[in-house]
């Protein structure tokens, strides 16, 4: 194993100090739970946005702390779900009496322990909706979640919901436009090679040199199918192809395109990648009307990517486009 870590147990909280001295302007780190809560938190009369999970899918969730996106986020271990008093104490910091959101990924772990912390900041007052993004079209169901997992719909929904909530929205227009993203956003990704997890040394899966796995999971699950690598052209058509029968998506259609790196996977590829599917929409005659490029959600030096398509309209659009101050996201 090479990383630049120190001691592979103290790996999350040595990256979170970074991160605070690197961001002074945009968030602060508060620790013993680790939460990563924006700077200016709490703001009264304002809907805070909170999300988490395993750390190791930067950056996602606390490179999206910020103006115009989440209030907090709670980082667990590596590719392992945040604790109860974490989302607590996030909660805690954030709230600004207007209520507060739980974006979820549709983890077992995470979906549990977020559930129990809303349950537990009810019994102070505090009005706490979950919303669940479970966008992962590859599986139906695993033995690694609780049906479709949440994938890179959730940096879409941050950002539209968090949008909305730095606008004024109220907590019943924020969680009814994160349940209508939810339902019109789809994702499926792949992988060339394995993560490798600090604390185990050893990568999480085999891929022989001639093989990819498509509908991977960004901590390594399962996938659809394990086959022989093939062409980018040959890659995006086996990612787009279940995106869009899915929903369904269909022609005068107008979309976001996500093409999104696992993390080791360079620009070089991703944007012809991201050509490609351009293309492959506007055969279909669906419309790209808004576009993002990047290792927005990874799996630690995993290589691969991941496409994720959400039917926008005029709302939604402008959502998106509204401004947003954050670590990994700004204009």
């Amino acid at each position: 194993m090479k990383k630049i870590i120190n001691d592979p147990a103290a790996v999350v909280a040595q990256s979170l100090q970074g991160m605070a001295a690197a961001h002074p302007d945009v968030l602060r780190v508060r620790t013993d739970p680790a939460v990563v809560v924006r700077a200016d938190a709490p703001v009264a009369g304002k809907v805070a946005v909170v999300s988490g999970g395993g750390s190791g899918h930067e950056p996602l969730h606390g490179g999206f702390v910020g103006a115009g996106m989440l209030a907090a986020a709670v980082p667990g271990a590596v590719f392992t779900s945040p604790t109860p008093d974490a989302v607590q104490a996030a909660i805690e910091e954030t709230n600004g009496g207007a209520g507060v959101l739980l974006v979820v990924k549709n983890y077992t772990g995470d979906v549990l322990n977020f559930e129990t912390a809303a349950e537990l900041a009810g019994l102070d007052g505090v009005d706490v909706r979950s919303v669940i993004v479970d966008d992962d079209v590859a599986v139906k169901d695993s033995t690694h979640t609780a049906g479709r997992r949440g994938v890179g719909g959730t940096v879409l929904l941050e950002k539209i919901v968090g949008a909305a909530a730095e606008q004024g929205a109220d907590l019943d227009r924020c969680e009814e436009l994160a349940r209508r993203v939810v339902s019109r956003v789809r994702s499926m990704g792949m992988a060339l090679t394995a993560p490798t997890v600090p604390h185990a040394g050893q990568p999480s899966f085999d891929l022989a040199d001639g093989e990819m796995e498509i509908g991977i999971g960004i901590h390594g699950e399962p996938g659809r199918a394990r086959v022989p690598l093939t062409s980018a052209d040959d890659i995006v058509r086996q990612l787009l192809e279940p995106i869009l029968e899915d929903l369904p998506f269909t022609s005068g259609d107008e979309v976001l395109l996500f093409t999104n790196s696992m993390g080791g996977t360079p620009l070089l590829e991703l944007y012809l990648a991201h050509g490609i599917a351009e293309r492959l929409l506007a055969e279909r005659g669906i419309r790209v009307r808004r576009r993002l490029v990047g290792p927005y959600i990874t799996s630690l030096e995993m290589q691969g990517m991941s496409l994720t398509l959400l039917k926008l309209d005029d709302e939604l659009t402008e959502l998106w486009d509204a401004p947003v101050h954050t670590a990994a996201l700004h204009w």
